[in-house]
């Protein structure tokens, strides 16, 4: 009997993509549990996208767990582990709980605007010498253009959970914008947005496509 030798055994020396990511996370001053939550949020809404409540609704409490006992709460993302856990008790058939969460949600996230110009960004990776020179040289353009741009992600936000809290669809995409809007380094409007994307919400077949 032989033995194929074409497959090639993974390096024991490849990094794992989540020490990796955490390693750069803790580098930028995240803690932990800051990649963690948004991780479960990912991995909770995936889960919902696939048609596995079950999965969704543990991620969702879990990240909840972790917003409750490390997140201040004016956190957005406290306000998120709100809505997502007002999801998942909706999903349960809930919805006096549901709607009590996302009320307490939208409280939080009324407050959020205020906190854009605090933000601190961190400079983005380019590709060219040319592209890190007129970045060094327009920072203060590029900074005031992404904080217009959280801004319309947190209007958005506040307005799906407006929507959430009265059983409505909301009228924009979260999640999906998520998957094309995440930002490649660790700051706090990676933070931010993903506070605005990563809340549950119902997408409508024309909204997918």
């Amino acid at each position: 009997m032989t033995t194929s030798m074409c497959a090639q055994p993974i390096s024991a020396s490849e990094p794992d993509p989540y020490e990796r990511d955490l390693k750069a996370a803790k580098a930028a001053g995240w803690r932990k549990v800051d990649l963690d939550w948004e991780r479960l949020q990912e991995a909770g809404l995936a889960a919902w996208r696939a048609g596995d409540e079950a999965t969704a609704i543990a991620k969702w409490r879990k990240a909840r767990r972790l917003a409750f006992w490390r997140f201040r709460r004016r956190d957005p993302r406290y306000a998120t582990s709100l809505a997502n856990a007002a999801m998942a008790a909706r999903l349960h058939g809930n919805e006096t709980k549901a709607h009590a969460l996302y009320t307490q949600a939208l409280v939080i996230w009324r407050r959020v605007p205020a906190q854009i110009e605090t933000l601190e960004l961190a400079r983005r990776a380019r590709s060219s010498m040319f592209h890190l020179r007129m970045e060094a040289r327009h920072w203060d353009t590029f900074l005031a253009n992404q904080r217009k741009r959280i801004a319309g992600f947190v209007a958005d936000a506040h307005a799906a959970l407006d929507a959430l809290k009265d059983g409505r669809q909301p009228d924009c995409r979260l999640y999906e914008r998520w998957k094309g809007e995440k930002p490649p380094v660790f700051d706090d409007y990676r933070k931010m947005l993903a506070a605005a994307l990563l809340i549950a919400a119902p997408i409508s077949q024309a909204m997918a496509s």
